[in-house]
Formats: structure tokens, C-alpha cells, sequence
């Protein structure tokens, strides 16, 4: 059975390891987001399919099941915001999916990665003035969205902080949402909720579907911009 840290994120030694020279003083945050995207980058680029070059290994069975619980958050059409947005696919399946609940939405990205932001204006020539490649943790866009979607993974622990309250205040519009995820967790604890929770936030909404190994449920939460 694979260990559940490695279940719960495939990149887990390699963030641990970037976050542990971080705290020691031997590298900096600029140097901690290259040396995760030197390793990130090539690999999703490498995917021989939409998924891989999002970042996941399964059909598109699983694909829907791990990711398509970001709509839930949803209670109306609008546009949305992918942090994080890599090749685009999730962009493209969030509009369909919301569809299927008769919203219509109209997505938008940032990565961090200049190469999978080139890639994905290159997959949606369509949508190519809609995606930017920018540290989202600084990141000011032009215009704000109904949902934006991100990871606490994309920025150093110690700026979880810093990064959500920099997007609820230049990303999300007011009675807009902020979604968290979505991320691998034990089904019986809230540690990302309670994370969140200590550092100040309020958590307006949950979901969560199972996942492959019963140990484990996949989750989103989001939080409101009043």
C-alpha cells in the first residue's frame, strides 16, 4: 500500500524538502518557487494528455471525480479564475461541467510557469488574452471573477496568509468566492479547514467526494467575499 502522504500528494517530499530549506535559512522564497517549478514544469509538459499535463494521472473518469467537485461551489453563472491553471483543461472542464448545473461560465487562468501558460494559449487560442503567466501571491488582475479557485500549495506555508487575503481582495468580487482545492485529506479530519480557520478566514461552504483509497476523501472548501 503506498504511504498516504504520497496518496495525499504526489509532490509531498519534494515540497517538504523546499519547505525544510525555506525554515533553515538555505534557500529563498523566489528560489523556493523555482526549484518546484524546474521540477513541476517538465513533468506537465511531458503529459502525453490534457489530464497529465494538469497535473493528473487518472481517465477522464477519474479526472471529473477528483475535480469536478469545484463546481458544487457554484450557486450562480459568472466568470471564474484558475490559479494554478497549467495546460487549461481544468478551465475547459469547469465550463462544461457547469453547464450540466445551467450555469454558464466563463473561465479564466494564471500560472506561474511561462511554458504552461504558453501551452494553454496554444490549446485555446480562443481564450488566449484570458490566461497569464504571473506569481499569483502578487499577481493583480485587471478585472476581479465570481469564483476563483486555488491551492495552499502554490506559495510557501508560512504566506498562506499573505496569498488568500491578496486574492480575496484583487481577485474575488464582492459576493464573489474564494475555493480552496481541490486537495486529498483523511475523510475524518479538516486540517486545511482548521489551517484556514486559525489563520483568520471564515469557511462559508464544503464538499467532498470519496476517493480511490478509502483512507482518504477528495475536498473543496471555499470561502465568501462579502
Amino acid at each position: 500500500m503506498e504511504p498516504i502522504s504520497y496518496l495525499k500528494d504526489r509532490a509531498h517530499d519534494l515540497m517538504q524538502g523546499c519547505e525544510d530549506r525555506l525554515e533553515s535559512g538555505a534557500i529563498d522564497e523566489e528560489t523556493w518557487h523555482r526549484k518546484i517549478a524546474a521540477v513541476i514544469t517538465p513533468s506537465y509538459l511531458a503529459g502525453d494528455n490534457p489530464r497529465r499535463q494538469s497535473g493528473h494521472s487518472g481517465d477522464e473518469a477519474r479526472w471529473q471525480r477528483a475535480r469536478g467537485l469545484i463546481v458544487d461551489a457554484f450557486n450562480k453563472e459568472g466568470t471564474f479564475l484558475d490559479v494554478g491553471c497549467a495546460n487549461g483543461y481544468l478551465m475547459e472542464s469547469i465550463q462544461r461541467w457547469s453547464l450540466e448545473k445551467n450555469y454558464n461560465i466563463e473561465p479564466y487562468g494564471v500560472d506561474i510557469s511561462p511554458e504552461l501558460a504558453a501551452l494553454a494559449r496554444e490549446r485555446l487560442p480562443h481564450w488566449a488574452e484570458r490566461i497569464h503567466a504571473a506569481n499569483a501571491l502578487y499577481w493583480k488582475p485587471t478585472v476581479q471573477f465570481n469564483y476563483v479557485r486555488t491551492g495552499l500549495d502554490y506559495v510557501p506555508q508560512r504566506r498562506h496568509k499573505d496569498f488568500i487575503q491578496h486574492l480575496l481582495n484583487n481577485a474575488v468580487l464582492p459576493g464573489g468566492r474564494l475555493i480552496i482545492g481541490t486537495y486529498n485529506e483523511e475523510k475524518e479530519l479538516k486540517l486545511n479547514e482548521d489551517h484556514l480557520k486559525d489563520l483568520g478566514f471564515t469557511i462559508n461552504g464544503r464538499s467532498e467526494r470519496s476517493h480511490s483509497d478509502a483512507r482518504l476523501a477528495y475536498k473543496v472548501i471555499w470561502m465568501d467575499r462579502l
